[in-house]
């Protein structure tokens, strides 16, 4: 009985420390638990990535073009390719510390409107709006094809992959959605294939290499993903998604902004778009998911001013007067200066633009700007950038690459060889500079250069001119040139000294090209005969300086005898390129039209060709070109040199 008392009836106490481990139920909070805080994300090895990219402050070198640079491209085969709008390409060659003038050419009469080399670094290729393609050999820096054109091109892109027989190239038109695709190799004016998944005119065009699709978009906003090798969709496991409605590939015209500029990493990946919005977008290309999205805009940038981050305030008057340049930029959506980009490095962890700050890197991973370049070029508006990294090759020799995760001997060995840097053209400027991991350096000596290089020769009018003088007018131009027709040859004496606009623009023209396979479009028997123009129905053509020039008259220069060479044009100061030959007196002509030159040889080649028939417009039958000129620097009256 005394065992059965010492029981206790009723449910057994807790056992001891239940309260310490379970803590009071009261104090307990009611509702939902909280989630738990995001780790910050972080870029593995983030510093040896940043040590293989250009750290300095201020741009090491700058070089010369005689007008505004407005393209810039950088091959995996270590050459800087630059242009401007007066139509000059020049190649430079990477050397182990900044760069070396290797060639130039003049590749267009008018701005070159498009830069493109290809991936695997041996081909590049211009165009203009002169309906022009020229493709170049960039290891011989050489010019191999010309391609004339039925449409106004656009934009272009190479897709074709290293080995491959053919070069594609895919150039879009100006004026519609079509996309012409031409093998660069062929040698064809004729284009193998025409890709219509645009319905508006595309403004960018990137090729994937590494998945082998091409990334297009058009002024609509619309962003199309097609086959590079079948031009069809794309097919296997590229992609992740079988709708766009499942992607942010309407991004563009839900925000009613088109795409300026278009880049793909190196690994396919991923691919940015500067926007006309004034934002920088990134897209994961297999998901055409956006991965990031920064806000460039003046009211962004206004912000950012009043917020007093050191990193990113500059002073008020410098904010002011950069502010001004934007709103310059954004007004001279006309021009033929460089299109703003943004480029991944090699790892494609950090990606580069330029904005009116400077250039800025952005660590993709942790979102964060990590360095700007450029901030304190306060005289400056960046805007298309190339990038190298790794050192400059020897013959035979591979280059040096980082991509994906670097092991700490590549690190070292690039550390030691690279010289990392980034190629920027600026806005109205007819320099591009050079960032390198190296500050500028002041020369010891005045009388040496500095870090602004003056490969350009001043001209020599500029030369007379600051010396007090007057230019004496055609002091350097041709006296003499001779038309290669396909009905024989016309030697023809120039007058420079009496008309030197209208000589340059000539012996210009002869020069780059422009007249080649010409048509003689407008024959009258007993009257002149007319050629000069590109479309060869009389409608087209223009002159070197682009547009119309003005007249030149001369009281000494009749259209006083047959074979009078002079310019043909639509009414007071309207000449271009157009030009005809005299085959009877014309003197109701003058101080109508231009007379700068005479025919001192070949009158029976003008006399053939004006009794060819012709029909209703005064358009030979029979096509009769101009196959070439050859402009000579004297000629004497029988048509010799």
């Amino acid at each position: 009985m005394a065992d059965h008392d010492e029981d206790t009836v009723g449910p057994p106490r807790p056992p001891e420390g239940a309260d310490e481990e379970h803590g009071d139920d009261q104090d307990q909070d009611v509702g939902p638990a909280p989630p738990k805080p995001k780790k910050r994300k972080i870029l593995e090895f983030e510093q040896q990535y940043l040590d293989v990219l250009p750290s300095a402050a201020m741009y090491e070198r700058s070089y010369m073009h005689k007008e505004t640079v407005n393209n810039v491209a950088v091959t995996s085969t270590d050459f800087v390719i630059t242009t401007s709008i007066d139509g000059y390409l020049k190649f430079w060659k990477k050397q182990t510390r900044g760069v070396e003038f290797v060639k130039q050419y003049r590749a267009h009469v008018g701005a070159v409107d498009g830069l493109a080399v290809s991936g695997d670094g041996t081909l590049c290729m211009t165009l203009s709006r002169d309906r022009t393609v020229k493709i170049f050999d960039v290891l011989n820096f050489d010019l191999i094809v010309m391609l004339r054109l039925s449409f106004t091109p656009g934009c272009a892109v190479w897709i074709y992959k290293k080995g491959e027989a053919k070069a594609r190239l895919a150039i879009s038109d100006l004026n519609s959605g079509r996309i012409h695709i031409f093998d660069a190799r062929s040698g064809s004016d004729a284009s193998e294939a025409v890709v219509e998944v645009h319905r508006s005119p595309v403004t960018a065009m990137r090729y994937n290499a590494p998945l082998d699709t091409v990334i297009s978009t058009d002024a609509k906003g619309m962003i199309e993903y097609w086959c590079g090798s079948s031009y069809g969709h794309p097919d296997g496991g590229r992609l992740a998604w079988s709708s766009k409605l499942d992607t942010d590939l309407f991004d563009l015209a839900k925000a009613k902004a088109t795409a300026l500029s278009l880049e793909v990493s190196c690994d396919g990946q991923q691919f940015s778009m500067v926007c006309s919005d004034r934002r920088v977008r990134v897209f994961k290309f297999g998901t055409a998911k956006l991965r990031r999205v920064y806000d460039e805009s003046p009211d962004a940038a206004n912000e950012v001013q009043r917020s007093g981050s050191e990193m990113f305030q500059l002073e008020d008057i410098d904010f002011g007067r950069r502010m001004a340049v934007e709103r310059e930029l954004a007004a001279s959506a006309e021009e033929t200066h460089g299109s703003p980009n943004a480029i991944f490095d090699e790892s494609g962890n950090f990606l580069l633009y330029a904005t009116l700050l400077g250039i800025k890197v952005v660590n993709l991973v942790t979102n964060k700007v990590v360095r700007i370049l450029g901030k304190v070029e306060n005289t400056e508006r960046f805007l298309a950038l190339a990038l190298y990294q790794g050192a400059a090759r020897g013959k035979g020799a591979a280059g040096s690459r980082l991509r994906g995760l670097p092991t700490a001997e590549q690190v070292d060995k690039l550390l030691g060889a690279s010289d990392p840097m980034v190629v920027a053209c600026a806005f109205r400027k007819q320099r591009f500079y050079l960032f390198t991991q190296h500050e500028p350096t002041e020369p010891e000596d005045p009388t040496q250069p500095g870090r602004d290089v003056f490969n350009e020769r001043p001209a020599l009018d500029d030369l007379i001119v600051a010396e007090g003088g007057a230019p004496a007018p055609g002091h350097s131009l041709p006296h003499g040139a001779r038309l290669h027709t396909t009905r024989g040859d016309i030697t023809v004496k120039l007058f420079p000294d009496e008309c030197p606009r209208t000589v340059e623009n000539f012996t210009t023209h002869a020069r780059n090209g422009y007249y080649d396979g010409v048509l003689f479009h407008r024959v009258i028997k007993g009257f002149m005969i007319q050629t000069g123009d590109p479309l060869g129905d009389g409608t087209g053509g223009e002159s070197i300086w682009g547009g119309e020039f003005e007249d030149e008259f001369h009281k000494a220069l009749r259209h006083d005898r047959p074979g009078i060479l002079s310019m043909a044009n639509a009414g007071p100061s309207t000449n271009g390129s157009q030009f005809f030959v005299t085959t009877v007196p014309t003197p109701w002509l003058d101080n109508k039209h231009t007379v700068f030159g005479r025919v001192v040889r070949g009158m029976d080649v003008v006399t053939a060709i004006e009794r060819v028939r012709c029909n209703k417009d005064d358009k030979p039958f029979e096509d009769i070109k101009i196959l070439n000129i050859t402009v000579m620097d004297t000629v004497d009256e029988t048509g010799g040199v």
